[in-house]
């Protein structure tokens, strides 16, 4: 590509400026998979395969959006699930789409993203395909303090609170023992994966030693559960998203530099030490608030993310559409717990571990090495 650019550029110096000939101009320059956008002095560059995923993520979103509202203990017709979600049509079918349905789907699209996210974002500072919260002990740590606040403690605590609590924890300990990420990413994994089994040793022993009523409430946090969702995480995490999901998208290009060595991203002029913080941050934050809403759901970190990068330029790193990628993934995953089995109904951390499992022996068994990224 970059010779035929500047193959390009000596052609057109070779004919130089003038009236119907044109100089080289910025336009050339752009990559032809890509659409050059400029406005008063700025430019944008928008790979035209990753505007083709989003397109992609967002048909299969609203597909599995309708899927979700129309099918359950008592089905409706998906024009009946549209009129009822602008509150006309029969009253029946306006409670079961806005006051059931609607909330348990938000809860899915929304801890789906954040696991997605910080998947992507974990991914790319580590520079590793198998970096995931629930891999480097994000997710057991939230888990191990949600449940201590249901049977360990002796006063009651908001158990999404406390799970925000576990995931700082566990990060700061894997970040401290590990000597930082990025450079070390795969001492990252390792010391994640001793700290996450601390920490579910801990939910264990805690869960061994209280009574049968207790466990059985502490019970969705030790699987990953969208039942009984709290409406306040529920908005705390959709407020994380909103928050961190654009800062996320403002650093694409910083995190592209990340891919290559460390001096090549100085050399570019980008604070790799500080742009690490910050992603490491807005990863734990999306993993947390994901947690404290669903539990510790596995797999969506690593699915989410790898489909985005198949849909994506290679160029970029896909945070929107594993965002999008992770929220269908979730939503699906949910949809199939509700009615494989019905009336029995399988939480949705079961059915993405038997799902997601699988996916990852072959990842790791594939001719690519899981580490390219």
């Amino acid at each position: 590509m970059m010779q035929r650019l500047g193959a390009r550029a000596g052609a057109n110096r070779r004919q130089g400026p003038g009236p119907g000939r044109g100089g080289t101009s910025r336009s050339d320059l752009s990559p032809r998979d890509a659409w050059l956008l400029r406005w008063r002095g700025h430019s944008l560059l928008l790979p035209r395969r990753s505007l083709l995923g989003l397109a992609w993520l967002l048909l299969g979103l609203v597909v599995v959006f309708i899927a979700s509202l129309s099918i359950g203990s008592m089905p409706l017709a998906p024009q009946r699930v549209i009129a009822a979600l602008f509150g006309s049509g029969d009253p029946l079918d306006i409670y079961l789409v806005r006051e059931l349905r609607l909330g348990r789907l938000g809860a899915a699209l929304a801890s789906g993203a954040g696991f997605a996210l910080s998947g992507c974002l974990l991914q790319t500072l580590t520079r590793n395909r198998l970096a995931m919260p629930d891999i480097i002990g994000i997710n057991n740590g939230a888990t191990a303090f949600a449940v201590a606040s249901i049977v360990a403690l002796p006063m009651s605590f908001a158990p999404p609170m406390l799970a925000l609590v576990g995931a700082v924890t566990a990060t700061a300990l894997t970040f401290a023992l590990a000597g930082g990420v990025g450079v070390r990413g795969y001492r990252f994994i390792i010391v994640g994966v001793g700290i996450g089994a601390v920490f579910g040793a801990l939910t264990n022993l805690m869960l061994a030693r209280t009574s049968i009523d207790a466990a059985n409430a502490a019970f969705p946090w030790t699987v990953g559960s969208l039942n009984g969702s709290g409406a306040g995480a529920q908005i705390m995490l959709w407020i994380g998203l909103a928050v961190c999901l654009p800062l996320a998208m403002a650093s694409t290009r910083g995190l592209s530099s990340l891919r290559f060595a460390e001096p090549v991203a100085l050399g570019w002029g980008v604070r790799v030490a500080r742009l690490r913080l910050f992603a490491l941050a807005l990863a734990v934050i999306c993993a947390a608030l994901a947690v404290a809403v669903a539990g510790p759901v596995g797999m969506i970190a690593l699915i989410g993310p790898e489909l985005a990068r198949r849909l994506s330029s290679h160029r970029s790193v896909p945070v929107l559409n594993a965002a999008l990628a992770g929220a269908m993934l979730m939503a699906l995953a949910d949809l199939l717990g509700r009615t494989l089995l019905a009336p029995v109904e399988v939480p949705v951390g079961i059915v993405t571990a038997l799902v997601g499992g699988p996916y990852l022996i072959w990842i790791l068994l594939r001719g690519d090495s899981p580490r390219a990224l």
